[in-house]
């Protein structure tokens, strides 16, 4: 079977994360593939910049052991493995993405409007996801809540970004 290695962040801001409507009909953040010669972390900051527009950083990003070589990159909060049906991406056969995971919030100063390009972005709130409201999307009269992976690493995110802001706000 064809592995495929992808990103996704889950970018959030004052207790919400942003989704998206995507051609899989689900919700989901934004995320991609990396590209050769790209680390983990430079694709997921791409993908969030390239699908929302907005500049963001990496929550966590605190090397995980005390050394300095060799160098460090953030270790992901989940390492996902999806199954994709065949004909996703333009691949005459089934394939599956390995997904690393992070959490991110836009950087201090940073616009966080999110596009109206068509791609149906929204802001998401912890009780939303909590309760899986079904969210209504462009172009059809039916709504559709998050799955559950994204809505509780969304819930988590959130939380994640709670947190860091309430760090960073008490910090000398």
């Amino acid at each position: 079977m064809q592995r495929h290695f992808t990103v996704t962040g889950f970018l959030s801001h004052d207790g919400r994360t942003a989704l998206h409507w995507h051609r899989l009909n689900v919700w989901l953040p934004p995320g991609g593939h990396i590209e050769p010669d790209e680390d983990p972390i430079e694709a997921v900051l791409r993908e969030i910049h390239e699908e929302t527009g907005i500049e963001a950083e990496i929550l966590n990003a605190a090397p995980r052991f005390a050394h300095d070589h060799p160098a460090q990159l953030p270790p992901p909060v989940n390492i996902g493995v999806y199954d994709l049906p065949e004909g996703d991406r333009n691949l005459r056969e089934a394939h599956q993405h390995i997904d690393l995971i992070y959490f991110a919030r836009p950087v201090p100063g940073a616009a966080i409007d999110l596009p109206s390009d068509g791609h149906e972005w929204r802001w998401v709130t912890a009780p939303e996801l909590r309760d899986a409201i079904p969210l209504r999307h462009d172009g059809s009269d039916s709504a559709v809540a998050p799955r559950e992976d994204v809505r509780l690493e969304g819930i988590a995110a959130i939380e994640a970004e709670r947190a860091a802001s309430a760090a960073a706000v008490g910090a000398p």
